[in-house]
Formats: C-alpha cells, sequence, structure tokens
C-alpha cells in the first residue's frame, strides 16, 4: 500500500540544484521549451511501492497498461524466471502478487524478452511477449479474461522464415476487438549484428531490421500474415513500432528508421522517428512522414526504446522521442491535429542535454493536454523517474517533478521501457525498474500514481 500521498511542486532550478557544473538545465537556442506559465500544474503522490516483490533476481523492463472502465492497471516485466505481470484492481494503489505469464519459462535452450500489454474494450487482457526457440524468434501472446489474476497462452506468432530476426513486439485492442501486434522482424538473424554496453540493452549496427504488424480477430488464436509498416522491406532500417487504435479503427504507428547503406550488409547509420497510418486494419501503410525532422538523429548504439504515441480525446497525437548529438541526448515532444499528416515543431521535453539516456514517453489528459514522463541518469545521483504536463495552446504547464524518490544505480540496466497510463484525463500510474537502496545491484518494479491539477 501506499504511504500518505503528498502535493510535488518542482522548479528547474530545484531540479538542477548541485549539477551546476555538468550543465544539466542547458537548453539549445533553437530548441528552448515555451515558459512555463506563472499559474501552474500540480501533483500529489505518494510513496512509491515495490511492485515485483517476491521475484528473485533482477526485474527490469517493465510496461503498463490500464483498464479506467474496471479502475485496473497491468504491469508485465522481464523478470519472475520469464515474464512477470501484476495486476492492480483498485487504480494502482496496491497490486496482487506477480505471476509468471504462461510460455515465458520453463522451454528449455529459450529465452524470453521484450514483453507488451494492452485491454481489449470488453476488459480481456492480452500480454505479448518474444521468445527464441528453435533458432526462430517470434512474439507469444497469453490472455486474461479474470482481471489479471490468471492467464492462458492464446496463440504464437509463428515466422515464415527459418533462422529469422525478431525484437521488440507493441500490441493494441481496436474497438472490435481486433488485436493488432507489430514487431521487429528479419528474414536472417545471421545479417544482425549487435552492439551491447555493460549497463544497458542492445543497439544494432547492421542488419536487414523492418517494422511488421499482424492482427487476430480470434483473441490472439490465429494471425494475419506480416504487413510491412517501414518502406524497403526486407532492407527498410525500421524498428521498434508502438501501435494505437483510434474510435474509428484507424491504426496510428510511430516507429524509429534508420538509414541503410552498403547493402547487403545493411549498415545502420542514423535514424528519424516517423509516423505511418493504415484506415483498411494494417493491409496497407500511409508514406511515412518524418516527425521534427531538424531535432536530430538517433544513433545507431542507443540500446533503448525510443519512440512512444498517445491519441488524445480529441484525436490530437502525440509523440515522443530522443535524439543524439556527438555529446548530447534531447528528449522532444511533437504533436498532429490531422491524423500525422504534419506535426508541431517539437518542443525540448527534459531540460537538460546531458549525454545520458532519457527513456521519454508520452500519455494523454484531458483535450489539448498532454503528460510527457522519462527515465534518466541525468541527476549525478543516478537513474529517476520525471513527469511534466504539456498543453497545445500555452506549452509546459509546470517544471519537471521527480515522482521516484530514490535514485537508481547506473551500473545496473533498469529496462529499455517504462509503464505510464491514465486512468481518468488527470490520475496518472507510472511505473519503472530502479536498483535502490538496500539492494543497489538488483533491479525492481516500482510503482505510484499521480493525480495532477490543472490551473
Amino acid at each position: 500500500m501506499h504511504a500518505p500521498r503528498t502535493t510535488l511542486r518542482t522548479t528547474v532550478a530545484g531540479l538542477c540544484a548541485g549539477a551546476a557544473a555538468l550543465a544539466l538545465c542547458t537548453l539549445p537556442a533553437q530548441a528552448a521549451a515555451p515558459r512555463s506559465p506563472a499559474v501552474a500544474a500540480t501533483y500529489t503522490t505518494g510513496t512509491p511501492s515495490e511492485v515485483s516483490a517476491g521475484c528473485a533476481g533482477q526485474n527490469a523492463e517493465t510496461i503498463q497498461a490500464a483498464d479506467p472502465a474496471a479502475n485496473a492497471v497491468y504491469e508485465v516485466w522481464m523478470g519472475c524466471k520469464g515474464i512477470g505481470l501484476a495486476a492492480s484492481t483498485n487504480g494502482g494503489n496496491s497490486f496482487a502478487t506477480p505471476l509468471t505469464l504462461p510460455g515465458s519459462t520453463g522451454q528449455k535452450g529459450s529465452r524470453t524478452w521484450d514483453p507488451a500489454v494492452t485491454v481489449a474494450p470488453d476488459g480481456t487482457v492480452y500480454a505479448s511477449f518474444m521468445t527464441s526457440r528453435s533458432g526462430q524468434s517470434y512474439p507469444v501472446v497469453d490472455v486474461s479474461t479474470d482481471h489479471g489474476a490468471s492467464f492462458r497462452t492464446a496463440g504464437v506468432i509463428v515466422p515464415p522464415d527459418q533462422g529469422n530476426w525478431g525484437d521488440r513486439d507493441f500490441i493494441a485492442a481496436g474497438p472490435d476487438g481486433t488485436l493488432y501486434l507489430t514487431w521487429d522482424y528479419g528474414p536472417s538473424a545471421a545479417a544482425v549484428t549487435s552492439v551491447c554496453p555493460p549497463s544497458g540493452s542492445c543497439a544494432f549496427a547492421t542488419g536487414d531490421v523492418n517494422a511488421v504488424v499482424q492482427k487476430s480477430t480470434d483473441g490472439g488464436r490465429t494471425w494475419s500474415a506480416m504487413s510491412h509498416i517501414s518502406p524497403g522491406y526486407p532492407n527498410s532500417g525500421g524498428d521498434s513500432a508502438p501501435v494505437l487504435v483510434e474510435p474509428d479503427g484507424s491504426i496510428d504507428v510511430v516507429y524509429q528508421g534508420y538509414a541503410v547503406t552498403n547493402v547487403p550488409t545493411d549498415d545502420l547509420t542514423v535514424a528519424y522517428t516517423y509516423a505511418s497510418r493504415s484506415t483498411d486494419g494494417g493491409a496497407t501503410w500511409s508514406p511515412p512522414v518524418r516527425i521534427g525532422p531538424d531535432a536530430g538523429t538517433m544513433n545507431s548504439t542507443e540500446w533503448w526504446i525510443d519512440g512512444a504515441e498517445a491519441l488524445g480525446p480529441d484525436g490530437t497525437l502525440y509523440a515522443t522521442w530522443d535524439t543524439q548529438g556527438s555529446t548530447t541526448d534531447t528528449g522532444w515532444l511533437a504533436y498532429s491535429t490531422d491524423h500525422g499528416a504534419t506535426w508541431s515543431t517539437p518542443v525540448q521535453a527534459p531540460p537538460d542535454t546531458l549525454n545520458v539516456p532519457h527513456l521519454i514517453q508520452v500519455v494523454a489528459g484531458p483535450p489539448g493536454i498532454a503528460y510527457v514522463s522519462w527515465l534518466s541518469s541525468s541527476d549525478p545521483r543516478g537513474y529517476a523517474q520525471y513527469l511534466r504536463t504539456f498543453s497545445i495552446a500555452q506549452g509546459w504547464l509546470s517544471d519537471p517533478v521527480q515522482v521516484s524518490r530514490s535514485f537508481g544505480a547506473t551500473a545496473v540496466w533498469p529496462g529499455d521501457t517504462f509503464g505510464l497510463s491514465a486512468l481518468s484525463p488527470t490520475r496518472l500510474v507510472l511505473g519503472w525498474g530502479s536498483a535502490v537502496a538496500p539492494d543497489p545491484t538488483t533491479d525492481q518494479i516500482w510503482s505510484d500514481t499521480v493525480d495532477v491539477t490543472l490551473p
């Protein structure tokens, strides 16, 4: 259970205290974000709780989905000897004992990674994850019809190629219950080479990487053939494609698209964030639109999952991502009011541009409002989870606030993602991985709720 709740009022000056020597809050002139108004959003939160309690060993890379109709939150991560999941049926105030998803453990010679989760309109929970078995990599989809108390395997997505490469899956349910699953796919795992830093995940230096989508109309039991989101298959350079479905069934995706050189070795150079849309159930996709083309590029050593999107109740799309310079890393937010055809000039979200990871995501609030959160080690004390509110009409409605109360060890990988969901237009739930005292060598999953008071 959470401790008594506290109202947080944080300023940039307070966030940057003691870090001036590191230029924590340096803003490039051309990227300066709008100043926060005199009347600002405020945040009420409590003490984070450990969601992964009872799962021995490392627990990292959490991701999240919420069901506002049931006041439920579902946190899924790498851990619990496979893929762990914990459910909250009281709005994130407490979580049930974690369970291990079926199919994520006990298979000799296999491994599992990259979980995702979504809730269908009827309350059915679907959790997916990647697995590698018998020389193939592919997603597995589990299903729960009792609000996350138990799961069974609904189906697997069998690749068309032996020895294929597969990575990061995302799953979403449409208004009619149709499931859409995007994942990174390549015909040959042998063509993919990785760069793996000691305290992070892995990036890809070469490979036949592509963003693809498949759908299921029978609850995940069977799946359609692949549709290619990123053009140029099998050398498109596309990966990491979060997906959402609009009320009319249109599908929106943002993905990371790398420039590919020296085909057939498929060297991956720098990447941009692209938006694409399907109005025919994922069969065909619009030409990709580059978001924030002047904001910079992602490099080929970025190890975290980059790119996130959200849909507001007024149809506004929001996208977040971060770019790397030679000695900088900058997090961005942009929005679209025409279904992704055009995008606003991006604004800088985290105030610092330090050369450290900024895992950044977005969720929509009331019309014209977005909540942006990021997990970063920009503070010398370690990883922390931050939150900020943006208005299309007014710009930033607050300086960043730190939701996490402890700093995670930078030498321990926190995962490539974190959880961010809205239970109501002003009530958020966050989840993140962090190795904190009293055991700063072991990563655990933490969660907290945040109530936002808008000006």
